[in-house]
């Protein structure tokens, strides 16, 4: 598989990330794109093949092992890592919305297009609350596909057309367990770090509605006199323009 183009995506939306978001992007592709890539996915590469049971019943090996193993750890990998880092799109979607409305109106309406404010804050949220699922989504398929977070040498079967109960091994158990934890480790890390994230931007926000709603009073009095006409008859003065939509 290709993952060039998810790394020249995520790159494109790392500049409109947060702190957090910039070290989730790096967890992303030091421990798991490049793991998986230069290690896992070879590990994986004949698991089908280095399956073995002790029986000579055609079709035994193969019903044991689609059991066992219903969709291949590697691919499920790889479709949590491409569901996962989909959701970053919303993002470059949005601040592309946001430059086609300037160049739509042929003036600046923002700004800075990149900011995490109005809809994009909404938008950024959103693509939050997807990767974490996603990730939590994953972690459960792991654990009820393959009863758990482990990987053993040996596994009996008795599926038909077996003849009886037969003994099966799993080729580099130990080692595909290691990768497991590894890969497992990393999409915990990035599930605290979407967590934290998410609670840093509705902080943000919070503290920048409670800033604005807290004026100071001599503030206040200033602009009511200035709502009012004063005593040579001069009118209020005209309220700011609001901030485009988002």
């Amino acid at each position: 598989m290709n993952w060039g183009f998810l790394e020249n995506v995520l790159s494109g939306v790392n500049k409109y990330s947060t702190a957090i978001g910039r070290i989730w992007l790096s967890i992303v592709f030091v421990f798991r794109i490049l793991i998986y890539v230069a290690a896992a996915e070879q590990v994986w590469k004949d698991e089908q093949k280095d399956f073995v049971c002790n029986v000579n019943q055609p079709g035994c090996e193969n019903v044991c092992y689609d059991y066992f193993f219903p969709i291949s750890q590697a691919r499920l990998w790889a479709l949590q890592l491409i569901m996962v880092s989909t959701p970053s799109l919303l993002v470059a979607l949005h601040v592309a919305y946001r430059e086609h409305r300037e160049r739509k109106c042929k003036k600046k309406l923002y700004m800075d297009k990149g900011k995490i404010d109005g809809g994009l804050w909404c938008t950024y949220l959103i693509s939050l609350i997807f990767k974490t699922a996603f990730e939590v989504g994953s972690l459960l398929a792991f654990y009820f596909l393959y009863s758990g977070f482990d990987v053993p040498k040996l596994l009996q079967c008795d599926q038909t057309p077996c003849p009886n109960t037969v003994d099966c091994f799993i080729s580099k158990a130990t080692e595909k367990k290691i990768f497991l934890y590894i890969m497992g480790c990393a999409s915990v890390l990035c599930i605290v770090l979407n967590v934290c994230e998410m609670l840093y931007i509705i902080s943000k926000q919070c503290w920048k509605c409670f800033s604005k709603s807290c004026v100071p009073l001599e503030e206040k009095v200033h602009c009511q006199c200035q709502q009012h006409p004063g005593a040579n008859g001069s009118t209020a003065a005209e309220p700011l323009a609001q901030s485009p939509d988002s």
